[in-house]
């Protein structure tokens, strides 16, 4: 499976990298934190480690460790503006569970 990016996702990432000026895409992975013990965590990638899985969406690269592939294989990162709301989404087909504030999952 992959870790994917939507169409509109890609498009805010894209953006941000040109104004970052440098970067080689988006790091996608998950910490233990929160009420129900993984949170994800979002960063650019400047480099790909040896253990790394990448995949690219749309023209921008996804960069997974393999630590936090197995709890985030198969999803796909959209990005939506909802009113004075807006950011990242995850469609996580691993999740089982997730906390009342929405910061943490459990699979």
């Amino acid at each position: 499976m992959a870790v994917t990016l939507t169409q509109a996702a890609a498009q805010h990432v894209e953006k941000f990298l040109q104004k970052r000026g440098r970067g080689l895409g988006l790091r996608v992975g998950v910490k233990t934190a929160g009420c129900s013990g993984m949170a994800y965590k979002l960063e650019f990638a400047d480099a790909v480690n040896e253990d790394d899985q990448t995949w690219e969406s749309f023209g921008v690269k996804v960069i997974v460790d393999e630590k936090s592939l197995p709890y985030i294989d198969g999803t796909e990162l959209d990005y939506t503006r909802e009113g004075l709301q807006e950011g990242f989404r995850f469609k996580n087909p691993n999740e089982k569970s997730r906390c009342g504030c929405g910061e943490s999952f459990h699979v």
